[in-house]
This record gives C-alpha cells, sequence and structure tokens, in this order.
C-alpha cells in the first residue's frame, strides 16, 4: 500500500483527510482505513485520482458540501453488499472486524481500477442517508408538540431520502433511563445514551406522515435499497441491523413518498388545518439545499404562522448542522406565540441525546 503523505495538500486531500479522522472518532476505524487507503491512492496518482477529478478543482468547503470521499466509500461498501466480489466481501463486516490496510488496498485498487466507469457513475450521485436513529431525539420533539397542543398529529417532511423515518410512529424507542414510547414488539429498536430530563412521552395520535424528496430512494428497487445501506459505515454494525429492519418495515408498509422541490411541496402541502397540529419537519438536510430554497420554506412559513390559532396550530422541528459545534441541533417552534426552542443537542448519527426541553 502507498504511504499516505504527511501533510493533505489540496482541498480534495484534505476533506479524504478529514473525513478518515471523522470516522475514527465516531467509532469506525474500518471505514477510515479504507478512506485512508484510498487517499494513499489519490495522493499517488492512481485510480482513486482519476476517477474524483470532477471535484478536484472544489474548495474546502465545496468537498464538505458534495460530502466527496463519502461517495467512493459507499461504493466499496455496495461491492462488498453486493457480493459479486468475493474478495472483497470477504475482507469487509461483518467477516472481519478489523481492517487490513494491505489487503484492502490490493483488492480494492484492481477493483476501481477495473470498475472505473461504474465507481465513476456511482459518485456522481450525491450520497443519500436515511439514518433512522435521528427518530430518537425527533420523538421528543413530536411528544412536545403533542403535549402542548393536545391534538393528533400531522407530520410532514422534507429531505425524506427513502421516506424511513416517515415510519416513526411504528418504531419504538427507548431513551436511556428515562423513559420508553412505541411498541415494544416493533422490529426497529431504538435506544440510545439520554441526559436530562424525559420529553412529555404521552400518547400520540398520528394522523398522517406524508415527504417529499428532489430525488427519494425507492427501497422496492434491490439496487437502490443496497445504495441506501451502502452508506451506513460497514462497521456500525448497530446502524446497519436498524436501517435493514427500517426498510424491511417500510417494504411491508409502504410508504407516502414523492419525488418534489421541498418548497414547492411545502407550498402545496404545509398550512394550519383545524382539529390537528400540522408538523414540518426534517434531519440533516437544510445545508443542501440552495439558498433560494430555503428562502422560499422560510416565508412560507412565516405567512402560515400568522394563520395558527390553538385550534391549528403549526410547527416547524428540526434537526440540523449548528456552525462550529460538534453536535447538532433539534429545534423546535410552535405556533401561535411560539418562538424557537433548541430542545437538545445530539450527535449526527442521533447515537446520543442531550435533552433540554428548551428550557
Amino acid at each position: 500500500m502507498t504511504q499516505l503523505a504527511d501533510t493533505p495538500r489540496t482541498p480534495l486531500e484534505s476533506i479524504f483527510f478529514g473525513q478518515a479522522r471523522a470516522c475514527r472518532n465516531l467509532g469506525s476505524p474500518f471505514s477510515a482505513t479504507v478512506l485512508e487507503v484510498m487517499l494513499a491512492d489519490l495522493q499517488a496518482g492512481g485510480v482513486f485520482a482519476e476517477v474524483l477529478a470532477p471535484f478536484a478543482d472544489l474548495d474546502l468547503q465545496g468537498q464538505i458540501d458534495a460530502a466527496t470521499p463519502i461517495r467512493p466509500l459507499g461504493w466499496a461498501h455496495a461491492m462488498a453488499l453486493g457480493g459479486e466480489v468475493p474478495d472483497l466481501s470477504a475482507i469487509y463486516p461483518p467477516r472481519v472486524t478489523e481492517a487490513d490496510p494491505g489487503a484492502l488496498a490490493a483488492v480494492l485498487l484492481p477493483l476501481a481500477r477495473t470498475r472505473q466507469a461504474e465507481l465513476a457513475a456511482f459518485i456522481a450521485s450525491p450520497p443519500q442517508t436515511n439514518e433512522v436513529q435521528r427518530t430518537l431525539c425527533l420523538v421528543g420533539g413530536f411528544a412536545t408538540v403533542a403535549a402542548e397542543t393536545g391534538l393528533p398529529l400531522r407530520c410532514l417532511e422534507i429531505g425524506a431520502s427513502a421516506g424511513l423515518n416517515l415510519n416513526w410512529p411504528l418504531y419504538h424507542y427507548r431513551l436511556g433511563g428515562v423513559g420508553a414510547w412505541g411498541d415494544p414488539g416493533s422490529a426497529v429498536q431504538i435506544e440510545g445514551p439520554w441526559t436530562g430530563p424525559a420529553p412529555p412521552l404521552g400518547p400520540m395520535a398520528v394522523t398522517e406522515c406524508r415527504g417529499c424528496d428532489i430525488a427519494p430512494v425507492d427501497i422496492r428497487d434491490p439496487d437502490r435499497a443496497r445504495r441506501l445501506r451502502a452508506y451506513v459505515w460497514a462497521d456500525q454494525r448497530a446502524r446497519v441491523a436498524r436501517i435493514d429492519a427500517a426498510i424491511a418495515l417500510a417494504q411491508e408498509t409502504g410508504l407516502d413518498l414523492v419525488a418534489a422541490d421541498a418548497a414547492d411541496w411545502v407550498e402545496a402541502n404545509v398550512r394550519p388545518v383545524p382539529g390537528m397540529a400540522t408538523v414540518l419537519y426534517h434531519s440533516v438536510m437544510w445545508q443542501y439545499m440552495p439558498a433560494t430554497t430555503q428562502g422560499r420554506i422560510e416565508a412560507h412559513m412565516a405567512a402560515m404562522a400568522e394563520l395558527a390559532t390553538p385550534a391549528a396550530p403549526l410547527a416547524w422541528l428540526s434537526m440540523e448542522m449548528v456552525t462550529g459545534d460538534a453536535l447538532m441541533a433539534v429545534n423546535l417552534r410552535l405556533w401561535p406565540n411560539g418562538g424557537q426552542r433548541c430542545l437538545a443537542r445530539v450527535h449526527p448519527h442521533g447515537a446520543f441525546v442531550e435533552w433540554s426541553g428548551g428550557t
């Protein structure tokens, strides 16, 4: 295996270096090693330098926005999941628990060369993830809306990807030691460390869960489902098992998910409805939308907030990045008379929640 240069020399190298470090910090040393194998080849001018050439002129912010290293990392995992490259599957989790850099380089680099066109096509499309663990913090937001309005919830998600988080009412949640909610017999079990008080986990009636995505993932297509699974880091087996269960449940229940521009869909669907609390929600997608789309959504929500009443409330629940903070924020606005509250700070994958409830 070619050795890594001591320091990254370009924004493209820097983003691979930074993502590998992030993977290690987030408990994915195997995925970090895969990225380091790719980075060493990139620095040596190998096949990954060639296939990543379309991204080479992006500055560091452009690399972050494009999630450049996640693209080939997902491709490698997809190849291992598919089973058509036995030598790769044999050195990938779950068959191994520790990465062998030399073995990975010996298999991955020739594979990337022989399947270069396929690899280029795979990484041309942006990554799409659908991390159901993030509903661990969102369920606290839904519970807050239900408790404060006393009304059934009408839940509308943008940037829904494959729509797995539309099924949040069908999952079972264990919020550290402070409480639980949902069907204990659910195939999708979501739990994690929880600090702070419990949200108001009472009964929640949900009248509808609908969503949109600019390019929704059709999980009825085995290749599309595999691609979605591939963006879950291979050595995070609990996450892999969770998305497998969520995909299976969604294939059984079906999903109300459409292809649409987020602003178009919000303008057409999000408005107060008497007798229920309408909730617009999203997680880790706001940063990827153009500023014009963000502005249209903000303007529409401001206009609809003026129409909200206690009998027809409107809520905006989000889990999104905060500049300069390693954790993400769960924010809630609830109209009428609702300013923004930060309910919690959470791990980017939803692995733990620091709940304050906005106090």
